[in-house]
């Protein structure tokens, strides 16, 4: 059963990287912005970005650069996260 559960898990977590990735790519394309694809995405990816980009937005240095740090701290958090699961 519980090898069960880490499967599970682990494919939420690999199924929301390819989210993400998914994401990042289409951000760079104007067309891709607009789509409902891209809606999809940003719907599901947000709220695991939102409390990385609240917590960021505390940083000054942070608060106006171009580069969507909380995107990549959520992408990363997601990473280790899939490896502490596979210690397990």
């Amino acid at each position: 059963m519980n090898v069960m559960i880490v499967y599970l898990v682990s494919s939420i977590l690999r199924i929301l990287e390819f989210l993400f990735f998914a994401r990042a790519i289409m951000s760079w394309f104007v067309q891709g912005s607009g789509s409902k694809i891209y809606e999809f995405l940003c719907l599901v990816t947000e709220p695991l970005i939102q409390p990385f980009r609240s917590l960021l937005s505390r940083v000054d240095a942070l608060r106006n650069s171009p580069i969507d740090f909380s995107f990549m701290l959520a992408f990363l958090v997601l990473v280790v996260l899939e490896q502490v699961l596979y210690m397990l």
